[in-house]
């Protein structure tokens, strides 16, 4: 039998990639330096020497507490490199969460962005035993107190650029990748080397640009940083801002022709809202990826229109990664009358509709999607009964509510457990919230249900007027009127909350239990 080859981890391809043509720009900093693809291969190479002398491998953790810097890309990969697994901290969450975060993964090493020193002090100060070792991805602002030693400055230092061999195997975790955190402390989501591995060396994104420039204005520690990844591998090169600020994106698309742009639908309506956007040269732009949450329908019409032929929606969720696409054609007559397409399933991905019996549905009938493909989770780490729960036979039951129509496209319901439980039934909030996002004196809405103390539920409104529309249109009175006229009385609300923004968990999706928190209702 011919030998099979020995396993090359995500890191090796990428590496690779970049020493094909070390001269190309690969990242551009968020102040405008550019890192050549030669520059971001040695420091890749020279940060795994440093991490290997200080006892990182294969079995360890390395958590990456940052904001968007190529500093957290290099080490991310050393990290891997040397088979150690990552935890991917979300800049934002609070301090609590995060060490709850940190030291559930067995963190042996805590990477620090300097600017976040406040932070990571935080974070340490949650620790209930004994913390890991830190260092930093540059020096320290001045008057700081010392957090450990300087991983860039270390790696700098090292007189010739060394050669780390791959150590990682494909049953090795390459990260714990957590839940979003919506509902309390995110769950562990354990992913490996080799399902990664193959992802990264046979996924292409069509229409992302021949090389790709991919702006990256959301969190790397999110599915930007995946597509960095799949960026750098096609030869292209990342364009990095610090957050997302939709003035600065249009800016950065026309000045930097960027081809490719990862977004939360939260985040594209805020695009569709900016002044700028008829103004701006978008001709670069030749792909938009989005998903995460629940796209609108009618907001997505709008995004139709103004971008044109360029949106892919993409399903998904971190136990199964990306699971349909829904292509230019499924953007070009998003119903009126119903829920938009989420697309067919991506190659390698099977899906199956299924009732709580676990019974096939036949297309048109809603159930449980249920998938199937190399990109599922390992496991919840250290849950194996959430992991018994949610993985069963290789496949993933992913909580979700959808149906396939004669054609294999799916169509989402809502959540499993993403429903508000009323007096008479139960109400989906992604089925109002398209509702809402049609009505034209609303900009954004987000509808989550509140208890009450006797422990039933409420409805609850969270809108943005549209611009140039009054709030006279949006009282509790004429919107119960409008959303029992189209929904029926089930859905009507208890309260609506006018505000200048929706507020957005750290990876940018609605945040459901801020707007819990929020104070007395617009009578």
């Amino acid at each position: 039998m011919p030998a099979h080859p020995p396993f090359a981890s995500y890191v090796e391809t990428l590496l690779a990639a970049l020493a094909r043509d070390p001269g190309r720009t690969a990242v551009t900093t968020a102040d405008g330096e550019d890192v050549t693809a030669g520059a971001l291969h040695d420091t890749v190479h020279r940060m795994a020497a440093v991490l290997g002398t200080r006892g990182i491998g294969r079995g360890r953790t390395v958590s990456l507490l940052s904001r968007n810097r190529p500093e957290v890309l290099a080490a991310r990969y050393a990290a891997n490199l040397l088979g150690a697994r990552v935890v991917l901290l979300y800049d934002g969450m609070a301090a609590e969460t995060l060490a709850t975060v940190a030291e559930s993964a067995d963190t042996a090493l805590l990477v620090a962005d300097p600017d976040l020193h406040t932070t990571a002090r935080a974070l340490l100060d949650g620790f209930t035993g004994p913390r890991p070792e830190v260092m930093t991805l540059g020096p320290l602002p001045a008057g700081a107190a010392p957090l450990g030693a300087d991983l860039a400055a270390a790696s700098a230092a090292l007189p010739d650029t060394p050669t780390v061999a791959g150590a990682a195997r494909p049953e090795d975790d390459w990260c714990i990748r957590h839940t979003g955190g919506t509902t309390g402390v995110p769950k562990g989501v354990r992913m490996t080397h080799g399902s990664f591995a193959a992802l990264l060396a046979h996924a292409t994104l069509e229409a992302a640009g021949d090389p790709p420039r991919f702006l990256a204005c959301t969190s790397l520690a999110h599915l930007a940083g995946i597509m960095a990844d799949l960026t750098l591998v096609a030869g292209g090169s990342v364009v990095l801002h610090r957050g997302f600020d939709p003035t600065a994106v249009l800016a950065t698309v026309a000045r930097e022709r960027i081809t490719h742009l990862w977004l939360l639908p939260p985040l594209l309506y805020r695009l569709l809202d900016d002044p700028a956007l008829p103004t701006t040269d978008l001709t670069s732009l030749t792909r938009i990826t989005y998903g995460g949450c629940t796209a609108s329908a009618p907001r997505m019409r709008q995004a139709a229109e103004a971008f044109g032929p360029v949106l892919y929606g993409w399903y998904g969720q971190s136990e199964a990664m990306s699971i349909t696409e829904a292509g230019p054609a499924d953007h070009a007559d998003i119903p009126t009358d119903g829920p938009m397409t989420v697309g067919r399933p991506l190659p390698g991905v099977t899906l199956a509709i299924r009732d709580p019996e676990g019974r096939d549905l036949p297309p048109g009938e809603p159930g449980e999607v249920h998938v199937r493909s190399a990109g599922a989770m390992r496991g919840y780490w250290k849950r194996p009964d959430l992991t018994a729960e949610v993985l069963r036979d290789g496949w993933v039951r992913t909580g979700d509510v959808g149906y396939l129509d004669g054609d294999g496209r799916l169509y989402l319901v809502d959540r499993l457990k993403d429903v508000i439980i009323v007096v008479g039934g139960h109400v989906h909030p992604a089925e109002l919230e398209d509702l809402l996002h049609a009505h034209p004196s609303i900009a954004h809405a987000a509808v989550y249900g509140v208890r009450t103390p006797d422990e039933t539920e409420e409805v609850h409104l969270a809108l943005v007027p549209a611009p140039g529309h009054a709030a006279d249109d949006l009282t509790l009175p004429a919107l119960r009127s409008h959303i029992t006229r189209h929904k029926g009385a089930l859905y009507a609300p208890a309260a609506v909350h006018l505000l200048d923004a929706i507020p957005l968990t750290p990876v940018g999706k609605p945040d459901k239990n801020h707007l819990r928190t929020l104070a007395a209702p617009t009578p």
